[in-house]
């Protein structure tokens, strides 16, 4: 029997949903260089045949990469893999020193820092904002006056919308490098931080903000003018699966709702697709999940946001199951060991059904915070009152906030640390799913409260 290491991060999809699909693939081993979820272990557990906890503090740096090659080879891994961002480059170079197949170090971290990554698209030529790294408030005011405004402060190794700031004049770069600063340190007491490169937090850019539109793109309103493209490189050839859509993301850029199946015209759809192969092929990548975002122009030309070299986050995964048939965690996992893989000749436009995660922040969905704190119980709340009938939510487990406490107040620039929780909706088709995630954001707040008063 094969046997797979899993390293354990926070992020990427919940263990409940991802354990079982990699144990059917082989014997599990988790070695965990954060503290594990407590949520949902009752789920998650009994698919490993053992789990091995770094302690409270973590493993970081190339200490991590130690950890994970000792471990492997104590267990013959014939396989190391991760679904967390903040992992992805310890196990790509680890794997690298094992001679296991996996992204290759080198090229995730032009997967992770955005620094690189950009400057990587720059020399290829795939369409991208403006940009400067950033070492210093005086950078970042000298970029004020480089760059078109406005711009978007962020961390080169972030993730989760966390201590993105929008600046519009040099003026405002006092203010925004403290405010950076503090967004980061919530990240990291969030669990939310590079484990291999221990700097990270040090290492920042801005970019131009592109101005996007949905004009001669979609035919119908109400959907965001970016969107992302789920993926697979495998030994170096990539495989884009399919398109994510998103809602208008709330101010600055917290994302709120990713849908399934995108319902752009085929012809604009495999445009996206040609891009998004230029930004993942520029990258040169091993063996890995991909998760490709891209704004949408006015001019018919999308531009190129970042590549994750990882698949996307919440329950991605489990909506390409949904509407699209494919279990690309499985399918990830016997490439990763060698195995033969089938993938779709090309990208899957057209699915079955529809389905969404939807973040639960204290906001609506127009970014209006809320006016009450109601206790988070989502699995109290009347969701027929909320949702069309015929469809149906899951509260997801690993996301939620602790049930009774106190929702808390929203801040712009905390990204994930909003959290409250993520929600699977299912629907009939993609009308309806549209529909129904602006009505859970607009509602949750009036359903949570009637559940605490009934």
């Amino acid at each position: 029997m094969n046997t797979i290491l899993y390293v354990y991060a926070k992020g990427g999809a919940p263990l409940e949903h991802a354990f079982p699909r990699i144990a059917r693939c082989g014997e599990l081993h988790v070695l965990a260089l954060m503290p594990l979820p407590v949520a949902g272990a009752e789920r998650w557990r009994p698919h490993c045949a053992s789990i091995t906890e770094a302690g409270a503090d973590g493993v970081r740096g190339q200490a991590a990469v130690d950890e994970i090659v000792r471990h492997a080879k104590a267990i013959g891994a014939d396989a190391v893999m991760t679904l967390s961002e903040f992992a992805v480059l310890a196990v790509a170079h680890a794997a690298d020193r094992l001679g296991l197949a996996g992204a290759g170090a080198a090229a995730a971290e032009k997967a992770r820092d955005k620094r690189l990554m950009r400057e990587s698209w720059a020399a290829a030529g795939v369409p991208i904002p403006g940009f400067r790294r950033v070492r210093a408030e005086a950078d970042l005011r000298s970029a004020l006056t480089e760059l078109t405004p406005p711009v978007l402060l962020k961390p080169a190794w972030g993730a989760g919308s966390i201590a993105q700031l929008v600046l519009h004049s040099p003026d405002d770069a006092p203010a925004a490098w403290t405010q950076v600063a503090a967004a980061l340190d919530k990240g990291n007491q969030a669990g939310m931080s590079e484990l291999y490169e221990t700097e990270a937090d040090r290492h920042l850019l801005v970019e131009e903000i592109v101005t996007g539109s949905v004009d001669g793109w979609y035919d119908v309103p109400g959907y965001a003018d970016y969107v992302s493209v789920e993926g697979i490189v495998a030994d170096g050839v990539y495989h884009p699966l399919c398109i994510t859509a998103r809602l208008p993301p709330i101010p600055p850029f917290n994302e709120v709702a990713s849908l399934m199946p995108c319902v752009l015209p085929e012809p604009l759809q495999r445009t996206i697709e040609e891009v998004s192969r230029q930004a993942v092929d520029a990258l040169g990548l091993g063996t890995c999940g991909t998760h490709t975002e891209l704004k949408l122009r006015a001019d018919g030309e999308p531009a190129v946001i970042e590549t994750g070299a990882r698949f996307g986050g919440v329950m991605i995964t489990r909506q390409i199951e949904e509407v699209f048939g494919l279990d690309p965690i499985a399918m990830l996992t016997r490439q990763l060991l060698g195995e033969r893989v089938g993938y779709p000749e090309r990208m899957l436009v057209e699915g079955d059904g529809a389905a969404a995660s939807v973040v639960a922040v204290p906001a609506d969905a127009a970014g209006n915070p809320w006016r009450s704190t109601p206790p988070w119980s989502p699995r109290a709340v009347n969701w027929p009152a909320i949702l069309s009938p015929g469809s149906a939510v899951e509260p997801v487990a690993a996301f939620d906030l602790p049930a009774g406490r106190p929702v808390p107040a929203y801040d712009p620039a905390a990204g994930v640390a909003n959290w409250l929780g993520v929600l699977l909706l299912t629907a009939a088709d993609a009308g309806t799913l549209l529909r129904d995630c602006n009505a859970v954001l607009d509602g949750l707040e009036d359903g949570l409260g009637q559940a605490a008063a009934s």
